[in-house]
């Protein structure tokens, strides 16, 4: 596998496949292994070698989504039952966009077989296997890698995941909150108790499924909350805004529904670890939240900040790899609030994933998401 980035402006890259890291998708047929189909097939550093899908088995990729057809890979390559030995042999990178419980199952031999693997389901976003069972109901199927495993967080955790075997990328609603939120706490400037969050999700962050919920008639038209109080989220958000805190905390998670096909829109509410009392306090604290958040992602390339008063609007991320928040201070109550947004499918989940690809193979970090 070549760990040197290339110019995309060489002759003939992407037939050149001795330069290209030959990538695998298993689960392709979901909506964030549709998405990552996607990305994959306009990489210019990678190679889409195997997708897999036991109910499209047979079938090329635009035959399955017909929107790629126009891509000459999709018409060649074709779904497979998804088989750990043959993937080994095919592909160097394999991302795992399947249910938990069932990804370990995967990840363990292809491991064995010498393949890194980007998990995007949540088998291995915990460290502990005892808070894994008690958020997801069963016992964890493979708590020998949780060790091993690294969140995939690259906005935090840029350097470890270049250097590891397995990511596991963050879900969707925790990369909404932990973005806003870890360099305030890692910075002191808000309390670590009392922290509200409230979140709003497009129906596709449910997943690809027949479920009479999720059924347009039951959706269109609605708002409703779930997982409520404890959405398996939960596990992971608190996880990492404890460890930007320094100590434990625990948060109020509410997640809604809406009748969207994507975006996540979510507000916070805390309180700032400072008085805020007088006009002038305020404007203090504002300011260093600014600088806060700037010097935390003036490397990013895809969180954008809105700074004060300025509000985030899904119609500005869906599509794109890019998360962008803003914050107001309400005089009132003496809260602070950080309302962020981002596409579920890109930024909460393939996008980000290619993300880690990108730094896991020495590739620009942006490489295939602008």
């Amino acid at each position: 596998m070549n760990e040197t980035p290339m110019d995309p402006t060489t002759p003939n890259v992407a037939e050149n496949q001795a330069l290209t890291t030959r990538v695998a998708v298993v689960g392709a047929s979901g909506y964030s292994g549709e998405e990552l189909v996607r990305l994959l097939l306009g990489h210019p550093y990678a190679r889409l070698t195997a997708v897999t899908s036991r109910q499209y088995a047979g079938k090329s990729i635009a035959e399955v989504f017909p929107r790629f057809a126009s891509h000459p890979r999709a018409r060649e390559l074709r779904f497979s039952d998804p088989n750990a030995e043959l993937l080994a042999r095919e592909a160097d990178v394999v991302f795992l966009a399947l249910p938990h419980g069932v990804a370990a199952e995967f990840a363990v031999p292809l491991m064995n077989a010498g393949c890194r693997v980007i998990d995007l389901s949540a088998d291995f976003r915990l460290r502990s296997a005892a808070v894994y069972q008690e958020f997801y109901g069963h016992e964890h199927p493979a708590p020998a890698l949780l060790e091993q495993a690294v969140y995939g967080l690259p906005e935090f955790y840029a350097d470890a995941i270049r250097e590891t075997l397995l990511v596991a990328s963050p879900g969707c609603y925790p990369t909404s909150i932990l973005l806003p939120l870890i360099p305030l706490l890692r910075d002191g400037l808000i309390q670590p108790d009392g922290i509200i969050a409230n979140s709003l999700s497009g129906v596709s962050g449910a997943g690809r499924k027949a479920d009479l919920a999720l059924l347009f008639v039951e959706c269109n038209e609605s708002l409703r909350p779930y997982g409520i109080p404890k959405h398996r989220h939960l596990s992971e958000i608190e996880q990492e805004l404890s460890a930007a805190a320094g100590r434990p905390l625990v948060i109020q998670f509410t997640p809604h529904l809406v009748p969207v096909n994507r975006g996540i829109l979510t507000t916070l509410y805390v309180q700032p670890a400072v008085s805020v009392a007088t006009e002038d306090e305020r404007q203090a604290f504002l300011g260093m939240v600014e600088q806060s958040c700037t010097a935390a992602y003036a490397e990013a390339p895809f969180v954008r900040i809105l700074g004060e008063g300025r509000l985030p609007d899904t119609k500005n991320v869906v599509g794109t790899n890019s998360l962008e928040f803003g914050w107001k201070l309400d005089p009132r109550t003496g809260r602070l609030l950080v309302m962020s947004a981002e596409d579920n499918l890109v930024k909460g989940a393939s996008g980000q994933a290619v993300q880690s690809l990108n730094l896991m193979c020495g590739f620009p970090e942006a490489a295939g998401l602008l």
